[in-house]
């Protein structure tokens, strides 16, 4: 056979080289299409029937499926779960609150979560619940969460007779007493916020959860208050308020809790009632004087921040000088006479006059205005004693008198002269009255007696009456004029 005739009877070159696509029919020798065989068997070795069945959710009445919403109506919503049809959830069951809109609690492709309350309903519907899922889930956090001693948060939905309803995945109580530090009266105002709690009782049997958020609270602000102690300092002037007043001090809020500024700390003057110094309100500046971390208590000191009277007054004067004062107090022993603001000195009975006597009131009364002599200046001890019969016999002028009054009654050293006319006594006693009307209406208001021990008038007025054959009765002015000193 000649080449020609051998092509010609040669099956086709192209049917050696078709190849099929990977899962469908193949060809044959001579190039020709076999369909690929369907069988019942085909998917897996499964029926079709149960590979069908095998593509959807199987669920069961108090399963929890997950799902997308397809659809918000007015009163429901359509859950795709991957049934046979879209579940139904009750607008009813969206919430443990009270559904207004269900757009309000999920919207469209949400993902959520739902339990099946019936497969089928008597119109075939699948019929699911997010709030009972929800309170499924919220009470396995729940219980860890108090195991854990952690808090809880949920708004506040509802109030109830003693209380407050809050959702936290499930309906937590909030009695009355237990909203704040302090109970509140009026709980309306809470509707709507969002609320940190502890759990302090759960009973899953009883469907009682029962909150404190005063207790939470009182956890915040114990490490708030250990953080301010930490960082508070003695020495340091703080600004504050006046939170509160009592007969014993005033209470001062620092910003972070409050200190106390005890009635011996409040003025370098003799104070009745702390109430005389500050009011509820007040904004002042004072000095940490001790931090007691373990009670968590703050000393504070209004009075240190002050100028103190008698560090100013012993700067400015010294032991020899002339000074003009009041009468303020007669003792069996002596008088007290004011020579500066919140300054008092004594007036022992040996220094009252030349002349032998028996009381005090023989020579001076209370509110009567004289010249006395420093003859003691104690400063770390705040006492001056004075001298009315060594001022007698003259010396030098205190400076402030001197330019208060003017040159004309004093020499060229400074030495006090007196008026020497009826002029210049006329120009004097105004030029006192002028001096003291200031503190004219302070002084008139001041107790007669020193109560409270800050001038030391009990031991005063303890000490002998008389004092005779003792010209300077040392020993009795020093047991006379020791004052207690009270700290805070």
């Amino acid at each position: 056979m000649s080449e020609p005739e051998a092509a010609q009877t040669a099956p086709p070159a192209a049917t050696a080289v078709l190849e099929a696509p990977e899962g469908v029919g193949t060809f044959d020798q001579e190039g020709n299409y076999i369909p690929r065989q369907i069988t019942d068997h085909d998917i897996e070795g499964q029926y079709l029937e149960d590979a069908y069945t095998s593509t959807m959710v199987q669920v069961e009445d108090g399963q929890i499926v997950s799902g997308k919403v397809v659809k918000i109506d007015r009163d429901e919503v359509l859950l795709d779960i991957g049934f046979k049809a879209e579940g139904i959830i009750p607008s009813r069951e969206l919430d443990i609150g009270n559904v207004i809109d269900p757009g309000e609690f999920v919207a469209l492709g949400e993902e959520i979560e739902a339990l099946v309350l019936q497969k089928e309903d008597k119109d075939g519907h699948l019929i699911l619940s997010k709030k009972r899922a929800q309170y499924e889930r919220a009470w396995g956090d729940i219980e860890e969460t108090k195991e854990n001693d952690g808090t809880v948060s949920g708004k506040v939905i509802e109030v109830v007779k003693g209380g407050l309803i809050l959702n936290i995945g499930l309906r937590g109580f909030l009695p009355a007493s237990l909203v704040e530090l302090r109970r509140v009266r009026d709980l309306q105002p809470y509707i709507g916020q969002t609320l940190e709690a502890k759990i302090i009782e759960l009973d899953k049997n009883r469907n009682n959860v029962v909150l404190s958020r005063r207790a939470w609270l009182e956890e915040t602000e114990k490490e708030q208050r250990e953080a301010f102690l930490d960082n508070l300092k003695p020495g340091e002037r703080r600004s504050g308020v006046v939170s509160s007043v009592v007969n014993f001090g005033a209470f001062v809020d620092l910003g972070g809790m409050d200190g106390l500024v005890h009635v011996s700390e409040l003025s370098w003057k003799h104070v009745d009632h702390p109430s005389a110094v500050v009011q509820v309100g007040d904004e002042i500046e004072v000095q940490v004087l001790e931090v007691d971390l373990d009670r968590e208590r703050i000393s504070l000191s209004l009075k240190a921040t002050q100028q103190d009277p008698w560090q100013e007054f012993a700067s400015s004067h010294q032991v020899g000088e002339l000074v003009y004062g009041r009468v303020t107090k007669l003792v069996p022993f002596g008088a007290f006479v004011q020579v500066g603001e919140s300054i008092e000195g004594l007036v022992h009975i040996s220094e009252i006059s030349s002349h032998h006597i028996d009381l005090p009131e023989q020579v001076v009364t209370p509110g009567e205005e004289l010249w006395v002599k420093i003859i003691d200046l104690d400063i770390n001890r705040r006492r001056i004693s004075l001298s009315i019969k060594q001022a007698a016999e003259g010396g030098v002028v205190a400076a402030e008198f001197q330019e208060h009054f003017g040159e004309h009654a004093y020499d060229t050293e400074g030495n006090y002269i007196g008026a020497v006319n009826d002029e210049v006594a006329a120009d004097e006693d105004q030029a006192w009255a002028e001096y003291y009307s200031e503190s004219d209406e302070a002084l008139e208001a001041a107790p007669a007696e020193h109560e409270g021990g800050d001038d030391g008038s009990e031991a005063l007025e303890a000490a002998p009456a008389e004092h005779e054959g003792s010209e300077d009765g040392a020993e009795v002015l020093e047991a006379a004029i020791e004052e207690p000193v009270e700290q805070v």
